[in-house]
C-alpha cells in the first residue's frame, strides 16, 4: 500500500497548533493531538476512537509531516484558477485549484470522480477557507475502488471555517486555526492545524471514509524529488498486451493508451 503524503498525520483525525479546545458531545474517529502547545480542553465530553497524543513526540512529528504535505501542496501545478468564485454550485473534476486569496463555499460543491481510481482534488487557497451554514462537499461517480484511494486535500494558507451544520469532505491541512462550529462534520478527512488552534462544538471528525479507505488520503504521492506528484496509472498485463490501466478496469478499452504486444 503507498505512503500517505500526509505521512504520520494521517493517523490523527485532530491536530492543533497552539490549542484544541472542545464544547458538547463530539465524536472524533482517529488520533487527536496537539503540538506544540499544551492545552486540550473539553475532552471529558468527546468520544474518541484513537489515541490523544498530548504534546508528545508523535504529535511533534504529525506537525512536522503535515507541513511537509502543506507545502508541498503549495507547489503543486494549478489547473483551474477560481478566485473570486464561490464553491457552490459548481462541479469539479479531479485536479488542482488555487484560490489567489480566500475561498468561500455557499451550498453544494460536487466533486466527480468521473469513474477514475486514485482521483483526487487539491484545493490552494491563499488565505481562509469559509463554508455557509449547511453547505456540503460531495464526491460522486468513484471508480472500482469505490473511492477507497481518492484523495481531497484543502491547503488553506490562514483559517478555515465550517458553518453550523455544514458537511465536508477531505483533510483541511491549516496554517493557521481550524474552527467547526455547531454540528459540523467532517466524516472523510482531518482537520489538521499548523500554529493555532482547533476550536470544536458538537462535531463529529473521522478519518475513516465509511465507504472504506484511509480518509480521502490517497490520489498523491511524493516523487524521489520531494515534489507531490499525481499516483501514475496502474500498468496491467492481459494475455500478453501490457496497456496503461488508466480506469483500473482490468481491461483494455480506447481510453487506455499505449498498447503493446
Amino acid at each position: 500500500m503507498l505512503t500517505s503524503i500526509l505521512g504520520t498525520a494521517e493517523s490523527f483525525a485532530v491536530l492543533g497548533g497552539s490549542t484544541v479546545t472542545n464544547t458538547g458531545p463530539t465524536t472524533i474517529t482517529g488520533d487527536l493531538g496537539l503540538y506544540p502547545g499544551t492545552s486540550i480542553t473539553g475532552l471529558a465530553s468527546v468520544t474518541i476512537t484513537g489515541t490523544v497524543h498530548d504534546t508528545d513526540a508523535v504529535a511533534e512529528q504529525a506537525q512536522v509531516d503535515n507541513s511537509t504535505a502543506y507545502n508541498g501542496l503549495a507547489g503543486m501545478p494549478v489547473t483551474n484558477n477560481l478566485s473570486g468564485q464561490d464553491l457552490g454550485g459548481l462541479t469539479l473534476a479531479p485536479g488542482v485549484y488555487h484560490f489567489d486569496t480566500a475561498a468561500q463555499l455557499t451550498g453544494i460543491l460536487t466533486l466527480d470522480a468521473q469513474g477514475n481510481n486514485n482521483a483526487f482534488w487539491v484545493f490552494q487557497i491563499g488565505s481562509a477557507l469559509t463554508t455557509a451554514s449547511g453547505s456540503s462537499v460531495q464526491v460522486i461517480n468513484f471508480g472500482s475502488n469505490g473511492g477507497s484511494d481518492d484523495g481531497v486535500f484543502w491547503q488553506v494558507g490562514s483559517s478555515a471555517t465550517l458553518g453550523a451544520g455544514t458537511s465536508f469532505e477531505g483533510n483541511i491541512l491549516a496554517l493557521a486555526s481550524i474552527t467547526l462550529d455547531t454540528s459540523a462534520t467532517i466524516l472523510n478527512g482531518r482537520a489538521l492545524a499548523q500554529t493555532a488552534a482547533v476550536t470544536m462544538d458538537t462535531n463529529a471528525v473521522s478519518n475513516v471514509c465509511p465507504i472504506g479507505g484511509p480518509g480521502y488520503s490517497g490520489g498523491l504521492e511524493f516523487n524521489p524529488s520531494g515534489n507531490i506528484m499525481p499516483i501514475p496509472a496502474i500498468a496491467s498485463v492481459i494475455s500478453g498486451m501490457k496497456f496503461d490501466d488508466l480506469n483500473a478496469s482490468g481491461v483494455p478499452n480506447a481510453n487506455d493508451p499505449g498498447l503493446a504486444h
